[in-house]
């Protein structure tokens, strides 16, 4: 799918969510009012959030189409997020109005008079916010839209917030239990509650969360799988929005090797990861020396692993001086260990040492940007 197709398809999600929500308000308001709810009210008034939420998401999508420029060289995408994020702050806000409409209803108490009307909006409402959550969700899937899958989530809580109150109208009508504000409070709460998860949510994105571990691992395959590659290492991916991904790797191929023929594979690998997976990649050429050093690399990956299985090694290079061996490497920290920059240096070199007596290092610790 390629972005104007993108595009379209969530502008008119959002358009059908601004209309849905727009009828929920209209039957939920008319008849909250006849019937003197305030949690049917409330709940109306929670749909024209959501519908507002619908217009920021529409707006989210235009906005995120627009091409990069001179000030923004790496595109609009995060808009999207925006829109995500503004989303969560609307079902926050709405979550203490349903709360303090609540506590108000419970210290004023009115007589309130659902009739078959009222209870009917209600159920029409469910059925209507439950459809629209799966078509939000499947839509929000198919183009990785974290505003469609917050919308989705949001239709969710509306669908469960509408229920309690169709449980409070029963009660009432039929067992004149005076459930309006308790539920309206229980209501307010759930809403105010999925706001705040909504806010972590789309706030991930755009702070810069670790990118998806199976993208990871498929770029990683993808690298490794190419004739004449060793290994990679410091993978990075920037996620500018949807479709605005950018990636950079460093990439071991023998120093042996003619360089045109490396600079071919590794232009290769750009263009096929470009095609395959939407990432505009630079990749980075190591040069390892793969004569007369094999046994000294697997003593330093050895030495290392000691310490951590999960501590790896790149960048070997190896010298003969007067003095002994000059190692001289790049080490990953492993989140599982737990010393300092300084006491993991001095474990790794006495761990060296151990294998390579006369070895001495001068190590650089790096830290993982991929899982």
């Amino acid at each position: 799918m390629n972005a104007e197709e993108r595009t379209s398809l969530g502008l008119r999600t959002s358009i059908v969510g601004i209309v849905c929500n727009l009828v929920l308000v209209l039957a939920k308001g008319v008849a909250g009012i006849f019937a003197g709810s305030v949690s049917m009210v409330a709940d109306a008034a929670n749909n024209l959030m959501d519908a507002a939420s619908n217009v920021v998401t529409l707006l989210g999508f235009k906005l995120a189409s627009k091409p990069a420029d001179k000030d923004h060289p790496y595109g609009h995408g995060r808009f999207e997020y925006l829109a995500g994020l503004f989303i969560a702050v609307l079902v926050i806000v709405t979550g203490i109005e349903l709360v303090t409409s609540a506590i108000d209803r419970i210290l004023h108490p009115v007589e309130i008079n659902y009739t078959a009307l009222s209870l009917a909006s209600l159920v029409f409402s469910i059925v209507a916010k439950l459809w629209l959550m799966r078509y939000n969700a499947r839509v929000g899937t198919r183009i990785d839209s974290q505003a469609l899958l917050a919308a989705a989530q949001d239709s969710r809580n509306d669908a469960l917030a509408t229920s309690a109150v169709l449980v409070g109208a029963l009660l009432t009508r039929f067992f004149n239990v005076p459930a309006d504000g308790p539920l309206g409070i229980a209501v307010g709460a759930f809403v105010l509650w999925g706001g705040v998860q909504l806010v972590r949510e789309t706030l991930n994105p755009l702070l810069g969360n670790r990118p998806d571990p199976e993208l990871v691992e498929r770029v990683r395959q993808k690298i490794l799988s190419y004739p004449g590659v060793l290994g990679t290492h410091d993978l990075m991916i920037h996620d500018y929005g949807p479709g605005h991904r950018f990636a950079s790797a460093h990439v071991e191929m023998a120093a042996e090797e003619n360089p045109l023929v490396t600079h071919e594979v590794i232009d290769q690998i750009e263009r096929d990861l470009l095609s395959s997976e939407g990432l505009a990649t630079i990749l980075h050429y190591d040069p390892i020396v793969t004569k007369g050093h094999d046994s000294m690399r697997e003593s330093v990956i050895q030495a290392v692993s000691r310490i951590d299985p999960e501590l790896t090694i790149h960048d070997l290079g190896i010298q003969r001086t007067n003095d002994g061996l000059v190692l001289k490497f790049d080490c990953v920290r492993s989140s599982k260990v737990h010393m300092g920059d300084d006491e993991l240096l001095r474990a790794i070199e006495k761990e060296v040492q151990a294998l390579l007596p006369d070895a001495h290092c001068c190590i650089t610790l790096d830290s993982g940007y991929a899982p």
